[in-house]
């Protein structure tokens, strides 16, 4: 053997032994796959996300951080999007997780976002990047992934790459804002103001339940966005309590996420129009927290009504009853809505991961990944059984509606 065949033949070997020191191509025992979350953990948001921060842990520790048959250690970070300089999602924010996750390939699912607005930055970039899974516990946007004729300039350019990579186990506005109208009809009324916070999110729902408003005989008497930074709203409240023929209309509907001053707009609300069975005051998931009441007040807030997707707390199947048992025994009594979201979502990763293994494919690979979540077919799941369509959209269409009773917020009805 030549000195030369022999230096080459154990570059080559080195080489190997390196490659599967790091887990090479198929992931040696002890190769480590990331996942990261990109939520608000900073503003009014705090007390939703950090339940679903929780959850998505909780689910980590039940599959002790291992997936295929222990092959693989699964490593989890909670990335915070907003800041303090906002108090919310803050687009810069945003923007730079998606870039660091791209740049990292250690990274194969990115769970987030939670406001539509971020998902429409980190879409395109996640996209470009392998594409790298983006899967979301609470986007509802339609826009996101299905174009439609009255959402002009929204899904296609999302994905450059013409790969579709983003995926969400929540429904979407399209259905939220159409059984908001039908409830607030159902509610005894026939005059509605619609107010927004102009935002992706905010915008898009109040856009569908107006839409939806008139469809149905709903009379909407105006539609207007707000400045989430106003000191107060008193002057606004005092237009529209004149502006059903010099009466007050017998709804109120805002689409809003209760980072952009919600509190206060339901206080000038009650200061001028009175409690919220005179005029009724009726939003999405957006207000749909703890945060929402108690920076109003329990008092002012009382009657309020706001809509989430998917099935109450205490009607969820068996697997997601077992979810809210084991949550509480670890963090406490739950009461946000969206933590079994965050578990689902988690859910998903692993499952994704799962599967290409199973497949004798390779779970480091974004691309694997990313085909195996949009192949999630009747999966029985926290949520129940469900699957997603080839727009990433969940099939599962329950919206549940919960009034705020004594302080906090009580579920009243599910409609489809």
């Amino acid at each position: 053997m030549s000195k030369r065949f022999f230096a080459v033949l154990s570059v080559l070997v080195i080489a190997s032994m390196a490659l599967a020191a790091c887990g090479g191509a198929g992931g040696g025992a002890g190769a480590t796959l990331k996942i990261v979350s990109s939520l608000p953990m900073t503003g009014s948001s705090l007390t939703q996300t950090q339940t679903i921060v929780n959850a998505m842990q909780l689910r980590l520790e039940q599959a002790d951080y291992k997936a295929c048959g222990g092959k693989y250690t699964i490593e989890y970070e909670a990335w915070d999007d907003a800041s303090a300089a906002l108090g919310k999602w803050d687009p810069a924010v945003e923007t730079e997780n998606a870039n660091k996750a791209a740049a990292d390939a250690s990274i194969i699912a990115y769970l987030g976002t939670f406001n539509s607005g971020a998902a429409k930055l980190s879409i395109p970039i996640l996209n470009n990047a392998g594409p790298l899974t983006m899967i979301s516990p609470a986007n509802t946007n339609p826009g996101l992934t299905k174009a439609d004729k009255d959402l002009p300039g929204v899904t296609d350019s999302y994905y450059p790459t013409g790969t579709r990579s983003y995926s969400r186990v929540v429904a979407a506005d399209d259905i939220q804002g159409k059984v908001a109208a039908n409830f607030v009809k159902s509610l005894g009324a026939t005059t509605v103001y619609i107010l927004d916070d102009q935002e992706l999110y905010g915008k898009g729902v109040a856009d569908v339940f107006e839409a939806t408003a008139k469809e149905i005989g709903l009379t909407v008497v105006g539609h207007e966005g707000i400045d989430p930074k106003a000191a107060d709203y008193k002057a606004l409240m005092t237009k529209i309590s004149t502006s059903n023929n010099g009466g007050a209309p017998d709804a109120i509907y805002v689409g809003m996420v209760v980072d952009n001053n919600a509190s206060q707009l339901l206080k000038d609300k009650v200061a001028i129009m009175g409690d919220n069975e005179t005029v009724k005051y009726v939003g999405p998931d957006g207000i749909q927290t703890q945060a929402f009441i108690d920076g109003a007040g329990a008092d002012v807030a009382e009657g309020t009504y706001a809509s989430v997707a998917g099935l109450a707390l205490d009607k969820l199947p068996p697997a997601g009853l077992q979810f809210v048992k084991d949550y509480t025994a670890k963090f406490g009594a739950l009461t946000e809505p969206y933590a079994v979201y965050g578990y689902e979502t988690m859910n998903v990763a692993l499952k994704a991961i799962e599967d290409v293994c199973a497949a004798g494919g390779n779970p480091t690979d974004r691309a694997a990944i990313n085909s195996a979540v949009f192949a999630i077919k009747n999966f029985d799941g926290s949520l129940g059984t469900w699957s997603f369509d080839a727009n990433g959209d969940t099939s599962l269409t329950d919206m549940t509606f919960y009034q705020v009773q004594g302080g906090a917020y009580v579920a009243v009805g599910t409609f489809k």
